[in-house]
């Protein structure tokens, strides 16, 4: 979704430096959070905002810029924006949290933000984006836990097929088979018709590009009641497709993302399906070819989404003057300048592109027309099991793949060790 997700691993002497200088970031961060809420500067309210785009050279300035704007727009509330790198992000929000403190406002993932919400961490905001009151799209409907209103939309990142036009010879397939094809025609010279994961090491990324065709097929990790599901007929049919795909011999086995997607860039991957902000990357780092984007082949549209709520803390004591930004944000113009900055990504309420961003990027839409027809790649109603459903799951998923194991059968097994070891029923 951002160029970390391109950088290739640094050796460990640059790891340890680079988390001693994000150690010594979240220290100032704590610190500087400790008593927010209580600050006035210039006769105005200060509402403090973290985020972990903040953290981020170029998106990070330009989010400052677009949040003096609501400054300068009116002299009673005054935003702040609280730097907090993504790497220890919510391990120090949720500490502040838990002693009564952190910032006004917090940019979540979905999988933090149903945590917080179920651990009694973020206030309903009901009483300050009343329904209706904006013209929201679909995935609002996710900022919503049990009938209340604990977010709003931040940021949506759609998932899609993009592709190499050279490869594919301009021809993107419209179905699965279509797809199996062209990734087997495409694998030749050191060339691969499709990437994605298939390791344990990359579980997180792994879980979405299995979402992504578990979703495609028609099938739910869970039902509406919080029932698990993983064993139904739609799932195990997206499960076997993987596994299609990973005995096609079309891939290259064992690559991270990083490196399938570097060599994306470099000509030498036909497809994959990835969400929109990996593709403005890929379409921007390209070499001497065009990218081009599609819906993914499955039979259905759904797939997995990006999902990035803004929420109100319980702790804090500028619930009202929190609410007056948020109101701001989801103005017409403010929501407009806000996916200038998220890029490839879409926003709270429809925003059509310029004719500038769709000459700079012909698919944009392609991502946006997703929308729709995303789903998080949570279980319904066990969002705050997630973590344990996903290991489950994937650790039968490796069986599929390199055990020869029974797709059936994996799911089967998953199913009950969920039921039994993470739901204990």
């Amino acid at each position: 979704m951002n160029p970390r997700q391109f950088q290739s691993r640094q050796g460990h002497s640059g790891r340890r430096a680079a988390l001693a200088r994000l150690s010594g970031l979240a220290g100032l961060a704590a610190l500087a959070l400790s008593g927010a809420g209580t600050a006035h500067a210039a006769d105005k309210q200060v509402v403090t905002f973290a985020a972990a785009s903040f953290a981020e050279p170029a998106r990070g300035d330009k989010m400052r810029a677009w949040i003096g704007k609501f400054n300068q727009s009116q002299d009673k509330v005054e935003i702040q924006p609280v730097t907090i790198p993504f790497s220890s992000f919510a391990s120090t929000i949720f500490t502040q949290m838990g002693g009564n403190a952190g910032p006004d406002l917090v940019r979540f993932d979905l999988p933090e933000f149903y945590a917080a919400v179920n651990a009694k961490r973020l206030a309903p905001i009901d009483d300050v984006i009343a329904d209706g009151a904006f013209p929201l799209t679909d995935p609002d409907k996710y900022m919503k836990v049990g009938g209340a209103r604990y977010g709003v939309v931040f940021e949506v990142s759609n998932y899609a097929m993009v592709f190499n036009k050279a490869l594919l010879k301009g021809k993107a397939p419209t179905n699965f088979d279509e797809f199996l094809a062209a990734a087997k025609a495409a694998t030749a010279a050191g060339n691969y018709g499709y990437a994605y994961r298939a390791t344990m090491a990359e579980r997180g990324g792994f879980w979405y590009d299995l979402c992504n065709y578990v979703y495609g097929f028609g099938g739910r990790w869970s039902d509406e009641q919080g029932n698990p599901t993983i064993n139904s007929a739609k799932v195990i049919e997206g499960v076997t497709a993987y596994k299609k795909m990973y005995d096609a011999a079309a891939t290259p086995k064992g690559a991270d993302a990083a490196t399938y997607r570097r060599m994306f860039a470099e000509g030498k991957i036909a497809m994959q399906i990835d969400n929109g902000g990996v593709a403005a990357n890929l379409a921007t780092l390209a070499k001497g070819f065009e990218v081009g984007a599609g819906p993914s082949p499955f039979p259905t549209r759904a797939q997995g989404m990006i999902l990035a709520p803004i929420s109100i803390n319980a702790n804090s004591k500028n619930k009202a003057a929190a609410g007056a930004f948020l109101k701001w944000m989801l103005t017409p113009e403010a929501q407009r300048e806000l996916q200038l900055i998220h890029g490839a990504s879409s926003v709270a309420i429809n925003v059509p592109r310029s004719d500038e961003e769709v000459a700079k990027w012909p698919w944009i839409t392609v991502y946006d027309q997703q929308t729709a027809n995303s789903v998080p790649a949570l279980p319904q109603g066990l969002e705050v099991k997630a973590p344990e459903i996903q290991q489950v799951v994937i650790e039968q998923l490796i069986r599929v793949l390199q055990g020869g194991v029974d797709p059936a059968k994996a799911m089967n097994d998953a199913q009950q060790t969920v039921l039994t070891r993470v739901l204990k029923r």
